[in-house]
């Protein structure tokens, strides 16, 4: 439809007939002032427009608005910013200027050549504008029609591209006709052979698809092959919220990509407070780390045991100014030193949570110690020992007597304890004989293990002599 805009502009330097009203005074209606000095010059008892402490409103209204007609309204307040649906302004004093753009809109098309006026009027104003719209629903192609046109299969109208069929014929170029057996033109309507007419989704008429309506969204194409809410999902959510569904396909929002737009381009969060990404060991991808250095772990990747630390790679620039009596100046030093911010000390302290000691051992079985700290600018805060910690060589005959005594002392407590197990072994056993010799209670005439001297033996027998028997003892 055609919008047709009209700008009004209205200055408060007219007010003086506005302000008395509000002030509940008299009107000044000079139609012809328009500023406050010849307003002052017309009608002296508006004196109170000189002064700036007065605040007034401006808004806009209608008269006679047609219908047929939208109005939009587009507020310039005197800040110099537009307010697009409203109508007035506040807040305004003398010498401020408030702007509105109005702009048209036909809801239709009059049948015949018509003219309207309505008019716009600031609220307490004299003062209007009218508005004359004349509605033009013709276009210039329109004079050049095409009567029974080939294009319309001779049975409709050409006219500004397309076909105005002829009754009783339907069709962008008007190739059916009403009530005719459709099943020649359903072949048109499939998406490819032995496919469903108008995929399932819709009626085919006259070589076109007409698609059903659904209550999950919109389906549409020239073979109903298309909708607005079969793409994929995150938990739930079309296009995860951040996209657009077209035919199945997400279109992902500025800032999003993935097949369901749930993965954010947005890198601030794999990135470390030494402003690092990933700790420059993996890609961010969909906001998280992924790590790509072999051993690398942890959210941001930080966590490498296999990797070359930071305490290896910045070895080099403390030896080089070790080597080169602390002089960052020298070419070498300045090279391997060049993200470093070096701090000398006596003594290491590590009072910095966020600080990392590293200690590596020296030619001469040296330790030197130093600190770093990433820095927000990408800089390194190296904090150096002085000079390296060097203990003093022990003398090997010392050693060697240690070792030799601590054999001895070892050796003899062993003995020592071997020689207390003993005797106390001893003295058990001992307590115990003369514990059994105490219990013993007989004399020595009765004792079990004497002999005599002398032994006797009684021998019973009978033998026979000279006819005889006897029978008696034989000593």
């Amino acid at each position: 439809m055609p919008r047709a805009p009209a700008p009004l502009y209205a200055c408060l330097l007219g007010l003086c007939a506005l302000l008395p009203r509000l002030a509940g005074l008299n009107i000044c209606t000079s139609g012809s002032a328009t500023s406050c000095e010849e307003c002052l010059l017309i009608h002296p008892k508006c004196a109170w427009c000189s002064k700036e402490s007065i605040r007034s409103k401006v808004e806009l209204s209608v008269w006679d608005q047609p219908e047929d007609l939208n109005l939009f309204f587009t507020a310039t307040c005197q800040d110099g910013v537009s307010y697009p649906g409203q109508r007035k302004c506040e807040g305004l004093k003398i010498g401020d200027t408030a702007s509105f753009e109005v702009s048209l809109e036909a809801r239709s098309c009059p049948s015949r050549h018509t003219e309207h006026v309505f008019a716009l009027r600031p609220v307490g104003f004299r003062d209007s504008l009218e508005v004359g719209v004349t509605y033009n629903c013709t276009c210039g192609c329109s004079v050049g029609l095409e009567p029974n046109s080939a294009r319309c299969n001779g049975s409709g109208t050409y006219v500004c591209g397309l076909c105005e069929c002829s009754p009783g014929y339907l069709g962008t170029r008007c190739e059916c006709q009403d009530g005719e057996n459709q099943s020649v033109y359903q072949n048109l309507c499939r998406e490819a052979e032995g496919k469903p007419l108008c995929s399932g989704r819709g009626d085919c008429s006259c070589n076109q698809c007409s698609c059903f309506e659904s209550e999950f969204g919109k389906i549409y194409g020239p073979f109903c092959e298309c909708d607005n809410f079969s793409c994929a999902r995150n938990k739930g959510v079309l296009c995860s919220g951040h996209g657009e569904c077209h035919c199945g396909e997400c279109k992902c929002h500025a800032g999003y990509i993935g097949d369901n737009c749930n993965c954010s381009t947005d890198i601030s969060t794999c990135r470390g407070r030494d402003g690092q990404i990933c700790s420059e060991r993996g890609h961010c991808l969909c906001g998280q780390c992924q790590c790509t250095e072999p051993g690398a772990f942890g959210e941001m990747c930080e966590k490498c045991p296999t990797c070359p630390d930071a305490c290896s790679t910045k070895r080099d620039c403390v030896e080089c100014l070790l080597l080169h009596s602390g002089k960052p100046d020298n070419q070498t030093c300045h090279s391997l030193c060049r993200d470093e911010v070096i701090t000398w000390v006596d003594t290491i302290v590590k009072d910095d949570q966020e600080a990392v000691l590293c200690f590596y051992k020296t030619a001469k079985d040296c330790v030197m110690m130093f600190t770093y700290v990433e820095l927000p600018s990408g800089k390194s805060n190296l904090t150096v020992l002085r000079e390296p910690e060097c203990g003093n060589t022990p003398n090997a005959m010392t050693i060697l007597l240690a070792v030799v005594g601590s054999i001895l002392l070892v050796g003899l407590a062993l003995l020592a304890i071997w020689k207390l197990l003993v005797t106390i072994h001893d003295r058990r056993e001992f307590a115990k004989f003369q514990s059994e010799r105490s219990r013993a209670r007989y004399e020595m005439a009765s004792n079990p293990l004497y002999r005599k001297p002398i032994s006797t033996h009684t021998v019973d027998f009978t033998f026979n002599k000279f006819n005889k028997s006897y029978n008696g003892t034989v000593d």
